[in-house]
C-alpha cells in the first residue's frame, strides 16, 4: 500500500436474529447457548458478540458474551452464560429461553484480547470462573490446528463442580500434543494431587510456566476484575514481561 493509499474501512456488524438450536447445562449455574446465524461470521479466538433484549414495552438490554467455539465456517457459534439473579439478560436465557427462541446478536466484535494458531507461542492462559471462555475458543481452536501450540491453562473456580468445561480440558490434556491443564480451587480440595486448594499466586504461576517448553511469549487473563488485577500482578510476579500480558475483565 503507497502512502497515499487509503484500506477499505471494514463494514460494522450488523444485528441478526439468531437461532438458539442447543443448550447444555456445564455448571450448576453456566448454560452454553448455540446460536445458528443467517449470516455466519468469521471470527477470531477471543472475540464477542452483543446480544440485545427487548421487552414488550419497548425497553432494551445488552449485554456482550465472549465466543466459546473455536472458529468454523457456517457452524453454530456457543456462548456461555453465568447466572446473575440480579442481572437483566441472565435470567432470561437461564429460566426463560429454549431452543427454536430467536436472538438478536452482531458480532464478531474486539480484536486486542485475541489468538489464533500460528501467533505467538508457548501460549499461558489464565482463567476466572466464566472468564475461561474466550480462552476455551483459544484452546479449541489450539487442538484443532495441525500443529498445536504449547499451552497451558490455569482455570481457577470455586469448587471441582463449577470448573466450567473441566472434563474436555482433560481429556485435551491426555492427547500429549502440548496441552497442559491445572485447577486452582477456592473453596474447595482439588480432586487430582497436581492442582491446587488457593487462589492464583506466583509460585503457583511458576509451576504452571515450567508445564511449557519454554517462557510463555503471550498471556491471556480474563475473569472478574478482582481475578484479572491478581493474576496479572502474580503473572508479573513470576517473571512476565508487561508487555506480554493481555487481560480482559468482567464484572465487578
Amino acid at each position: 500500500m503507497t502512502p497515499t493509499e487509503v484500506a477499505p474501512a471494514k463494514p460494522a456488524a450488523r444485528w441478526q436474529n439468531a437461532r438458539i438450536v442447543d443448550i447444555v447445562e456445564r455448571t450448576p449455574h453456566i448454560k452454553s447457548f448455540f446460536l445458528a446465524l443467517p449470516e455466519p461470521f468469521v471470527f477470531r479466538p477471543g472475540q464477542h458478540v452483543d446480544v440485545r433484549l427487548t421487552a414488550p414495552d419497548g425497553y432494551r438490554a445488552m449485554r456482550s458474551y465472549s465466543i466459546a467455539s473455536a472458529p468454523s465456517p457456517g457452524a453454530a457459534i456457543e456462548i456461555a452464560i453465568d447466572l446473575l439473579k440480579t442481572g437483566e439478560v441472565s435470567p432470561f436465557f437461564h429460566e426463560v429461553a429454549a431452543i427454536g427462541d430467536e436472538i438478536e446478536l452482531r458480532g464478531p466484535l474486539g480484536g486486542h484480547f485475541v489468538w489464533s494458531p500460528g501467533d505467538a507461542s508457548p501460549v499461558l492462559l489464565l482463567g476466572g470462573g466464566s472468564g475461561l471462555v474466550p480462552l476455551m475458543s483459544m484452546a479449541r481452536a489450539n487442538q484443532q490446528a495441525a500443529t498445536p501450540s504449547p499451552m497451558a491453562l490455569l482455570l481457577s473456580a470455586r469448587t471441582w463442580s463449577e470448573a466450567l468445561y473441566r472434563d474436555e480440558l482433560i481429556g485435551f490434556a491426555e492427547r500429549n500434543n502440548g496441552f497442559a491443564v491445572r485447577f486452582a480451587l477456592t473453596r474447595a480440595n482439588p480432586q487430582r494431587s497436581h492442582d491446587y486448594a488457593r487462589r492464583v499466586d506466583a509460585e503457583m504461576l511458576r509451576d504452571v510456566i515450567a508445564l511449557l517448553p519454554a517462557a510463555p511469549q503471550i498471556v491471556f487473563v480474563c475473569g472478574s476484575n478482582a481475578f484479572a488485577n491478581g493474576a496479572a500482578d502474580a503473572a508479573l510476579a513470576a517473571g512476565i514481561p508487561r508487555d506480554r500480558i493481555r487481560t480482559e475483565r468482567y464484572g465487578g
